[in-house]
């Protein structure tokens, strides 16, 4: 299993769940119900996000040499730029901010093909 992939994605998973713990307790009197909603779907994505990562840390130990490393970083950068800009959003950040979110679903996309790829050529 590779360790650095592996403590990213366990890093990951803690900070959705403190990410969904504060929306629950911290933000729900404070935002919108929208607003809200765009806050968990960043929560909820990074934690899908940090478990593909545990899934990279596993294929790595398996396919040392494979396209997985890749998926991981992807993983990674769509985290920051899709969850982190919702996050971002939510907390009232201005609406053009909006534009970078794609591009953090963008990666997630490319890094679960690569993913797949890396373990169908196994």
């Amino acid at each position: 299993m590779d360790r650095r992939f592996a403590v990213l994605g366990a890093l990951s998973a803690g900070l959705a769940v403190v990410a969904g713990a504060f929306a629950a307790h911290g933000l729900r009197a404070r935002v919108t119900p929208d607003l809200l909603a765009v806050f968990e779907t960043g929560a909820r994505y990074q934690m899908y996000h940090a478990l593909g990562l545990l899934a990279v840390a596993w294929a790595l130990g398996r396919w040392p040499a494979s396209p997985a490393a890749l998926a991981g970083w992807l993983f990674v950068a769509g985290t920051v730029l899709f969850s982190g800009s919702l996050y971002l959003l939510a907390l009232g950040s201005p609406s053009w901010l909006g534009a970078v979110t794609p591009f953090g679903g963008l990666c997630f996309i490319a890094g679960w093909a690569l993913l797949a790829w890396a373990a169908g050529r196994g």
